[in-house]
């Protein structure tokens, strides 16, 4: 197997695993909305997946820096920027008691989040195809020029 083939299949995964992370989060605020839950519950559910979220949104960034896929970088670089200056200026975590004055704000900024998640699911998505194209074409040339003198 490719090394190009598993990078892309772990960012598959891991933009997976955020997305799960993100709907879950956006389900806790709609029923926080439709009062199903109350706001101790849904800041610490909300609460337990945000460093988890930016942990693996800058390991998914830094794996294309790390493997040289440049424009794939930056193109996620802009969301780590964005946690970044959340969790440097404390506002990172979802406040129990500002939760109803803020959760069409929440909403709004997860829902982008969850657009831009998307993005970079098809975004991967094209270069897991493309990549499993070039591993079944240099298998294909391989038994091809073996048999050929």
């Amino acid at each position: 197997m490719h090394w190009d083939l598993i990078l892309w299949l772990i960012a598959l995964a891991s933009n997976i695993a955020l997305l799960i992370l993100l709907i879950y989060q956006l389900i806790c605020l709609s029923d926080l909305e439709a009062d199903y839950m109350n706001p101790y519950e849904t800041a610490s559910n909300i609460n337990s997946l945000v460093l988890p979220e930016f942990g693996l949104q800058a390991a998914f960034s830094a794996l294309f820096l790390v493997t040289g896929h440049f424009l794939m970088f930056f193109v996620t670089l802009p969301v780590v920027i964005y946690h970044a200056r959340l969790f440097t200026r404390g506002e990172h975590l979802v406040d129990v008691t500002e939760i109803f004055r803020a959760l069409s704000v929440e909403k709004k900024h997860r829902f982008l989040k969850l657009c831009v998640y998307l993005l970079f699911f098809f975004l991967v998505i094209f270069r897991l195809v493309i990549a499993i194209y070039n591993s079944l074409a240099d298998e294909d040339e391989a038994l091809h020029g073996f048999w050929v003198f």
